[in-house]
């Protein structure tokens, strides 16, 4: 993940377009170009010197000289081809972003933001583009120079030495030496062009070389692994590479099968890089332990499969209903319906031409936003593993399906460890336990009732009392009404 993490879209989308363009389209026309008008300068320099053998001389130093004159091009226009490709992705970056939001831009009246900041960049890539063409024609016109001194001197050496008496071989020498020269100028020109194309092989390469996140696991663990769901934490850091600070910092606790966890925290405290860290996303240090089983030893499929996800923007992918809930075809057309029937989509998906079949446009755009999170809580009941995480799940739906994906989580997933990072406190105030972070590290841990009573320095308490005294007393009421509704269970 670190390399998309790392990479802007508009950097991947110019190599695989712009760059990929010029390695299938340009760069062998120049590379044919080249093999064809070195051949030619040979054949005519071979023709010239046979009438002539005194104008080997003149040739062979104009060839030098154009060698140091490609040397010098070379060293600059490689740099300004590189400069060229690195100032066309952000251009790319920012088109796509301004795409993407393009209703919050209107919403904002921010147009002439984003048209300046697109401007900014267009310049950029325009000064680089522009740069290399002046290179180049700077290049064609000094080549055209030496090769009008070149002709000069063939035409004139007939004039001067007597050495060909027949007017049709001096007609021939300096017929062929006005080939020659435009010959010299646009091979010199191509073989320069082929090496500053290579700079696209070049990134391409760099793309290709990137060396795959490394599995060397191999030992499977029992089939029906996890069967409990107690996940402990022990000493766990994570940075998302070597080298990098960390992210967490010696995360120590444990959780219980069937437990609901809250996971809470300011901006950049860490709640994201938990599920990193379950799904071995990043570099982590110390262990998770799922079932008396270090995750460490587990192979990445396996385990990425073991748990449930349901993110705060729903995935999906273009294909059929069915490939989206079951990719793999591992589940009958009966278990799938029954998923759909418990996330009320059912009747939805019955009014579609081809019910199952029916394909869903890249990204799930042709459903609303609820629908698709409902897809993708279908797709965790089809799954039914006995790990949950929801990264803010509700975040972006509307409160009747909030309230639907909540009571669908409660009464599904009760036999499951269900981890829940919240930004709206009221999806984990009836949790078992909530974890709160604060700059990576775990600050307090426990029932939310419990730790709404430490009102004197409770990090918890803090957050709920930000909320506004209406809201805090709510929220106090339902982890107070949640903890005693536990413990009278407990007593029975």
């Amino acid at each position: 993940m670190r390399f998309f993490n790392t990479n802007p879209s508009g950097r991947i989308l110019n190599r695989f377009s712009k760059d990929m363009n010029l390695v299938d389209e340009i760069l062998p026309l120049t590379l044919l170009d080249t093999i064809q008008i070195s051949l030619t300068v040979f054949a005519i320099s071979v023709v010239i010197a046979s009438v002539n053998p005194w104008m080997l001389l003149p040739t062979v130093i104009m060839l030098t000289i154009f060698y140091f004159m490609r040397v010098v091009f070379l060293a600059t226009s490689r740099d300004i081809k590189r400069l060229e490709g690195i100032t066309r992705s952000p251009v790319y970056s920012h088109l796509t972003a301004s795409l993407q939001g393009l209703t919050t831009i209107r919403a904002f009246g921010a147009q002439r933001i984003l048209k300046t900041e697109f401007d900014s960049y267009q310049n950029s890539y325009s000064s680089a583009y522009f740069m290399f063409l002046g290179a180049n024609r700077s290049f064609g016109f000094w080549l055209d120079m030496h090769c009008v001194m070149f002709i000069i001197l063939v035409t004139f050496s007939f004039l001067f030495f007597d050495t060909e008496s027949f007017g049709g071989n001096v007609g021939l020498a300096i017929t062929q030496s006005l080939n020659l020269m435009g010959m010299f100028q646009w091979g010199m020109r191509q073989w320069s062009e082929l090496e500053n194309t290579m700079t696209c092989v070049e990134r391409i390469k760099e793309y290709a070389d990137v060396v795959p996140e490394k599995d060397d696991n191999t030992k499977e663990p029992p089939k029906s692994w996890p069967t409990n769901g107690d996940v402990q934490f022990d000493n766990l850091s994570l940075r998302y590479a070597l080298g990098d600070p960390y992210v967490l910092k010696h995360l120590t606790f444990n959780v219980k099968s069937s437990e609901k966890v809250g996971i809470v925290g300011r901006t950049g405290a860490g709640k994201s890089s938990i599920i990193m860290a379950l799904f071995r996303l990043a570099v982590n240090e110390g262990k998770i332990i799922i079932d008396n089983i270090d995750c460490a030893s587990v192979p990445l499929k396996r385990l990425r499969s073991s748990i449930s996800i349901i993110p705060q923007e729903p995935v999906l992918f273009s294909g059929t209903l069915r490939k989206n809930l079951d990719p793999f075809d591992e589940y009958s057309d009966e278990a799938l319906w029954h998923a759909l029937e418990e996330v009320e989509l059912k009747s939805v998906v019955n009014d579609l031409p081809s019910g199952l079949e029916s394909k869903m446009s890249e990204g799930g755009s042709n459903f609303s936003v609820g629908q698709r999170q409902l897809v993708c809580l279908a797709r965790a009941i089809v799954r039914n593993n006995k790990i949950l995480v929801l990264d803010e799940a509700t975040a972006n739906v509307d409160p009747q399906t909030d309230a639907l994906i909540q009571s669908t989580i409660r009464r599904k997933f009760s036999e499951c460890t269900v981890f829940t990072i919240a930004h709206r406190l009221h999806t984990i105030m009836d949790s078992d336990k909530v974890l709160v972070m604060d700059a990576g590290r775990v600050v307090e841990f426990g029932h939310p009732h419990e730790l709404l009573q430490n009102t004197e320095a409770g990090v918890f308490y803090e957050l709920v009392q930000q909320t506004g005294r209406a809201m805090a007393e709510n929220l106090a009421s339902i982890a107070e009404e949640c903890y005693q509704a536990a413990h009278s269970q407990k007593a029975d």
